[in-house]
């Protein structure tokens, strides 16, 4: 991993300016950016991530750590924008109406926006009808549902209902996560995805277009071959 966090310090404060300056120095000393971003900010994401898992570190460092992400990732865009990595698909996020939590939804978008996904974030407390407008205006392959709350939870079960619609014609996915989410619950809901953590947001992500491309492409060939 790139010596771009300090593990030891837990993301401090301090460290916030050291992020920028260790990105601007491996860009000079020519190392690619997309190495940068995966070897680097997102292996540091990981491993505070997991420290985060484990009860080692807590919210505040979790926030901490987003914001040095989000340093580097605004050093690091212009050349990502002109590399080869591609959209890896649309994306639309939001926190479920009731809920004003963000920090893990924020280290989603960190995740997916570094690893190459367009991320539509509609912000928090938003309601089924405009999660329903934003699939409909901006037709995603994933739609992401966070809840913090115990309370607000069941409000997911209400977005997914309401675009039903798109799941079914468009094949659109739904992930859903959150402190009080789990597997069951998000099976109990139909959701398509569960997500513990921003890796494994990132990975299911990945995951999902993997699939959909896979099942785009055989749609595909047998248009071609029919008939």
């Amino acid at each position: 991993m790139l010596a771009l966090f300090d593990p030891e310090k837990h993301y401090s404060e301090r460290n916030l300016d050291r992020i920028g300056e260790l990105v601007a120095t491996y860009m000079e000393a020519g190392i690619p950016a997309e190495t940068i971003l995966r070897e680097g900010l997102l292996k540091g994401m990981g491993f505070i991530a997991e420290k985060f898992k484990l009860g080692e570190v807590f919210l505040p460092d979790i926030w901490i750590a987003s914001r040095a992400v989000k340093r580097g990732m605004k050093i690091l865009a212009p050349k990502l924008i002109r590399s080869s990595l591609g959209k890896k698909g649309k994306i639309v996020i939001g926190t479920v109406e009731g809920d004003i939590h963000d920090i893990g939804k924020n280290l989603v978008i960190v995740m997916l926006e570094g690893a190459g996904f367009e991320v539509k974030d509609l912000g928090v407390n938003v309601p089924a009808g405009r999660f329903l407008s934003a699939v409909q205006e901006s037709k995603p392959h994933i739609l992401g549902l966070s809840a913090m709350l115990s309370t607000t939870m069941r409000n997911m079960k209400e977005v997914i209902k309401s675009v039903e619609k798109e799941r079914y014609l468009n094949n659109l996915k739904v992930i859903v996560g959150g402190a009080l989410v789990h597997q069951e619950f998000a099976r109990s809901i139909e959701a398509d995805a569960y997500a513990c953590d921003c890796v494994e947001a990132l990975e299911k992500c990945l995951d999902i277009r993997k699939q959909q491309i896979g099942a785009h492409l055989e749609s595909i060939l047998e248009s071609l071959f029919s008939g």
